[in-house]
């Protein structure tokens, strides 16, 4: 399907570890008489994954962390094209969901069970290329949000803070950290990217790890020490994590993890996903303000 698609939804692929072995978690809907995947559409101005993380919650009772993106389906509805997005996902906690109008039971099946229950063929191919993937550790890589002007700005430039609309865009972030369930946080020691961490940290209750490496004035005068930092944080990566840097530093940030360079806009975030032998897939989220 070439059309851009007028109808945008997202969902996962929730598995958990039992000791009959591992589980999918399928929905049946009445109005459909089918057994599905729990997905839904995008709301206003909301990036995929947090779509992903809300849908799964509300129509499961769910509390899950996303892992890598999952192959999209689509398809034609009487609307137009449609596009659904599906992400590995993780429980966090769960909490018991009574049948309603929208969803009329949830179930925990063995995996070959859930792919003979499926009604829909694509979603199928989804749960395997969920299965089949490897374990896989989360990186997001952050540019910091909007900063204040550097001409508006007197004192020392490490401590140039965000501007209003990067105050807002720091904000936002909190969720989209949130769905991939971030349990670390780096950060160039500029208080520009430590605020754009802060909103995350205080809601999380983590603390930011800060290294003079990231910032642009040491990062200019020693490149080596980013690329060695990077390649550090790689190697130590048992936990989704979060890194945030700037614009001339991104570069060697991306070269001291082995991958590719990609211009970011402020407040960007690039999700790398790395299992045992490398990146396995990446993601890049745009801000929507």
């Amino acid at each position: 399907m070439s059309k851009k698609p007028k109808i945008v939804s997202a969902g996962g692929v929730v598995l958990r570890q039992h000791t009959s072995g591992l589980q999918v978690l399928l929905i049946h809907r009445d109005r459909y008489d089918d057994w599905s995947l729990p997905k839904g559409k995008r709301e206003t101005d909301e990036l995929l994954p947090e779509t992903a993380v809300r849908e799964i919650r509300e129509e499961t009772g769910v509390a899950s962390r996303l892992d890598l993106r999952l192959p999209s389906v689509r398809y034609k509805v009487s609307k137009g094209p449609k596009a659904v997005h599906y992400w590995r996902s993780e429980v966090v906690s769960q909490r018991p969901r009574r049948p309603d109008d929208e969803v009329s039971a949830v179930k925990w099946l063995p995996v070959e069970a859930a792919l003979e229950k499926l009604t829909y063929p694509d979603e199928r191919a989804v749960i395997e290329a969920a299965v089949a993937a490897p374990p896989t550790n989360a990186l997001l890589i952050v540019r910091h949000a909007k900063a204040m002007q550097r001409k508006h700005w007197s004192g020392e430039d490490q401590k140039r803070s965000l501007s209003g609309r990067g105050r807002g865009q720091a904000k936002r972030l909190v969720d989209v950290l949130a769905a991939f369930g971030v349990e670390r946080l780096v950060s160039s020691a500029a208080a520009r990217c430590k605020k754009t961490l802060g909103p995350y940290a205080k809601a999380s209750k983590l603390t930011i790890e800060t290294y003079d490496q990231l910032t642009e004035e040491s990062a200019a005068k020693n490149p080596k020490a980013v690329r060695k930092l990077m390649a550090e944080l790689l190697k130590n990566l048992d936990r989704p994590t979060a890194v945030c840097g700037h614009r001339p530093v991104l570069p060697e940030m991306y070269a001291g993890l082995g991958v590719k360079e990609k211009p970011m806009v402020v407040s960007e975030v690039r999700a790398l996903h790395f299992g045992p032998d490398g990146l396995v897939t990446m993601e890049t989220f745009k801000p929507t303000a």
